[in-house]
């Protein structure tokens, strides 16, 4: 009798767990490495990598079909050597600092294992981002693959095992599902072992790791508006949208959604889009395209993602001009649900919208983001700082890019911000995090906290004593510990200057109970003089023994 085959999604649901107890045993030691043995894990894993970029890159194209193999050699040299040189100095595990003054010490502590959901949309470049944040962070780390996107990321993921394990960590710290389903993924996700979910994917796909059980770090959908202000170079703020909107067919999520610009300059900047390749729609064709973009159900049609500008046109049935980059609809008026022009578009297409200043422009950008993409990104082109600063107190995003590419500013490329594939959108998207994700994201942080104040400190304190003073006191047999690093040079003036008179009211204080004692051993020798009998003291000393008692309880 032969053997019992098991339902691919139930086998797919047992590898899950075997991959999950490897990684969870071999974190153990790995856990235990030094922040060197570390670091030169992650630097043979970011080498082998970029080596191979080129090659993952152009698989990972043909088999999604999405962008093209050149753009992402690049993503995947952003997911390996920039992610890399950005934490190659970070300290993350061990001691952190120590704190001499405050009496703080703080400790990193690597979480255990996580759980990694690779997208589709830039599969190889995810998997050697998210292994080089994880594996710098002391974690281990399974993989959950885009199911069309299988063989790219599994063979990353074997370049990955490969270079890290000959560098030293230990087997079975870095796996992947062999076979993806969202039952596998479910049950990575849910998997009582797993330490944190980073989920980079659709909306459903971030709701479940949020809804898993586990802590979770996801991203929301992106749907930046691009606000070209008057003051703007057009040319130079054209050149960066369609250089965005075309990076891998506009498959990275910071990428611009829509144009916001003015009234006043609108005949400028319409001549500079069709100058650079752009094909304004007419309303006709506006319509054509729109009922294209998106599916019956509201979602986002699949055919789209990560096609060139006249491979959407001839699917949609209106004719464009070779060489066509960019497509833009016709002026809109509605930001709503059933608007696609308005809404996220992963591919080359791009709203328009004309407003008379930048006042109503600001509330039309605030409009597209609270319709979809809220917390994300959104880029602005202009050369004054005035109103770089309005837009950046009032719009519902966590980064705000000036005179940038949105796709490449957002993930660090041509902006000084950490180079990431997974950027939090914070609570307003309904993340855990607003950062671009990187090591830091993936650590607890133990705190040794030395006492700094007894109780009868605080209460004089919250009677109006001194609490730089009793701050100072306590921190004087820390200081002399010997054990922190940081020191009084490395404090603002100000700072330096507030502990210089405490320690000089020290000094007074300890003077007098010095004076104190002195008198008490006085009182004490005299008694011995008279025996039970009453010491004569005079109202001055009375006076000023009681001041050096106050003196010393404040």
């Amino acid at each position: 009798m032969s053997g019992i085959e098991l339902d691919k999604d139930l086998a797919s649901v047992q590898e899950v767990r075997n991959l999950v107890k490897a990684a969870k045993e071999a974190q153990k030691i790995y856990g235990t490495f030094t922040q060197e043995k570390i670091d030169s894990v992650c630097r043979a894993v970011a080498e082998a990598c970029a080596l191979e970029a080129a090659r993952l890159g152009q698989m990972a194209s043909e088999e999604t079909g999405f962008g093209n193999g050149e753009d992402k050699r690049l993503k995947n040299i952003l997911g390996s050597t920039m992610t890399y040189e950005y934490i190659k100095d970070m300290k993350t595990v061990g001691f952190l600092c120590e704190d001499r003054e405050s009496g703080i010490m703080e400790i990193g502590v690597p979480m255990g294992v996580v759980a990694a959901i690779i997208p589709s949309t830039n599969p190889t470049s995810t998997v050697m981002y998210k292994a080089l944040i994880s594996l710098k962070a002391g974690n281990g780390i399974v993989f959950s693959p885009h199911p069309s996107a299988k063989k790219c990321i599994l063979e990353t993921v074997r370049i990955v095992q490969k270079a890290a394990y000959a560098a030293g960590a230990p087997e079975g710290l870095i796996g992947a599902i062999t076979e993806p389903s969202i039952e596998a993924s479910g049950a990575l996700m849910k998997h009582k072992d797993i330490a944190i979910i980073v989920a980079t994917g659709g909306e459903g796909m971030v709701r479940a790791a949020y809804s898993s059980g586990n802590p979770a770090l996801g991203v929301g959908p992106g749907n930046g508006p691009s606000y070209i202000e008057k003051s703007a170079d057009i040319r130079m703020a054209v050149k960066r949208i369609f250089d965005s909107k075309t990076f891998d067919n506009g498959t990275i999520c910071a990428s611009e959604q829509s144009i916001v610009t003015e009234k006043g300059i609108l005949d400028r900047v319409l001549s500079e889009l069709k100058a650079q390749g752009g094909y304004c729609m007419n309303h006709e064709e506006s319509v054509k395209v729109s009922k294209f973009l998106l599916r019956a159900n509201g979602s986002m049609n699949p055919a789209i993602v990560g096609k060139t500008a006249e491979t959407i046109a001839g699917m949609a049935g209106i004719t464009v001009p070779k060489g066509t980059r960019v497509l833009i609809s016709e002026i809109q008026t509605e930001v709503s649900r059933q608007n696609p022009y308005s809404r996220e578009k992963l591919c080359p297409v791009l709203g328009l919208f004309v407003e008379n200043d930048w006042e109503s422009a600001c509330e039309r950008c605030i409009t597209i983001l609270e319709n979809e993409g809220v917390g994300h990104t959104m880029t602005l082109h202009t050369t004054d700082p005035a109103i770089v600063r309005e837009f950046a107190l009032k719009k519902p995003v966590n980064r705000l890019l000036v005179n940038t590419p949105g796709a490449l500013g957002g993930v660090g490329v041509t902006t000084s911000l950490p180079p990431a594939m997974t950027l939090g959108c914070g609570a307003v998207g309904k993340s855990a995090t607003s950062n671009n994700v990187g090591p830091m994201d993936l650590i607890n942080i133990r705190r040794v906290a030395y006492g700094v104040k007894e109780l009868e400190q605080v209460r004089a304190e919250a009677s109006g004593g001194n609490a730089v003073k009793s701050t100072m006191h306590v921190n004087r047999t820390y200081l002399d510990d010997g054990s922190c690093i940081a020191s009084m040079k490395d404090k603002p003036e100000a700072v330096r200057e507030a502990y210089k008179k405490a320690a000089k009211d020290l000094e007074r204080k300890e003077e007098l109970r010095e004076d104190y004692n002195k008198k008490r051993a006085s009182a004490a020798a005299q008694k011995e003089k008279v025996g039970d009998g009453m010491i004569d003291i005079s109202p001055e000393e009375i006076s000023e023994i009681a001041k050096a008692v106050l003196a010393r309880l404040g």
